[in-house]
């Protein structure tokens, strides 16, 4: 009877299983759960039922299950290193790190950028730490092709539109750090975001770094090479998780 309960008790939700498993988002399981695509023990899955220990899990026949070990680890991506998780691709994520477990990339940095990315196998945390609707900041250092000015500065803060994407910035908190260098803070990434806004002041970006996401900074941590997020790191953004 007590084994019983206990079993109940860790159940979950089998869109929560699917998001924490890190296969998509809660709102896409219950998409694939409705296409018939999600089985548990064989059986095709049904919303709202729940995933018990032990249970087999699988999504369009490849079997899926969540780390019971949290990884989570701050990285300094190079220039030249690629954030996918597909193994065909060349300078991929992955292979560089060559973790011993399974993990993958919250979100992007582009090929010609530097700096910051988390790195976990908690597919529940990544899905609301890349939502925009959420307004998690990132900070960025950029280094662009010549003097800037107040002009582009009050502009980059405004809303930018940005055409070849469809999309419009939202207002940000930009400084200016030298004479071809500026901090920008993002609630949102939008692809290629700070190289199409500069583009549309007229201005290159030649050197671009991310320093924090959320309460994560960068710090001291050297080009290549990643560590473990902090036992007061991990609570901070838990907290903040949780407010949401």
């Amino acid at each position: 009877m007590e084994e019983m309960k206990r079993k109940q008790e860790e159940a979950v939700r089998i869109n929560k299983y699917l998001s924490h498993a890190g296969v998509c988002s809660r709102r896409q399981a219950d998409e694939l759960i409705k296409e018939g695509k999600v089985c548990v023990d064989g059986e095709t899955a049904v919303s709202g039922m729940k995933v018990l220990r032990g249970q087999k899990v699988t999504v369009e026949g490849k079997p899926v299950h969540i780390q019971e070990d949290l990884i989570f680890l701050a990285f300094h991506k190079p220039r030249g290193i690629v954030c996918t998780t597909s193994r065909r691709e060349k300078d991929n994520i992955i292979d560089y790190i060559h973790y011993p477990e399974r993990i993958y990339p919250v979100g992007r940095l582009d090929k010609d950028s530097q700096g910051l990315i988390l790195m976990t196998n908690d597919g529940e945390a990544a899905n609301r730490i890349m939502k925009a609707r959420n307004y998690h900041e990132k900070e960025y250092e950029v280094t662009v092709n010549k003097k800037i000015t107040g002009e582009f500065i009050e502009g980059m803060r405004k809303p930018v539109p940005l055409e070849e994407i469809g999309a419009v910035t939202r207002e940000c908190r930009v400084t200016k750090e030298g004479p071809c260098q500026f901090r920008i803070i993002l609630t949102q990434g939008l692809n290629r975001q700070i190289r199409r806004m500069c583009e549309y002041f007229g201005y290159r970006v030649t050197r671009l770094k991310r320093i924090r996401i959320m309460n994560i900074y960068l710090g001291d941590l050297k080009e290549g090479e990643y560590r473990s997020l902090t036992a007061r790191e991990l609570r901070q953004l838990k907290e903040e998780l949780d407010r949401e």
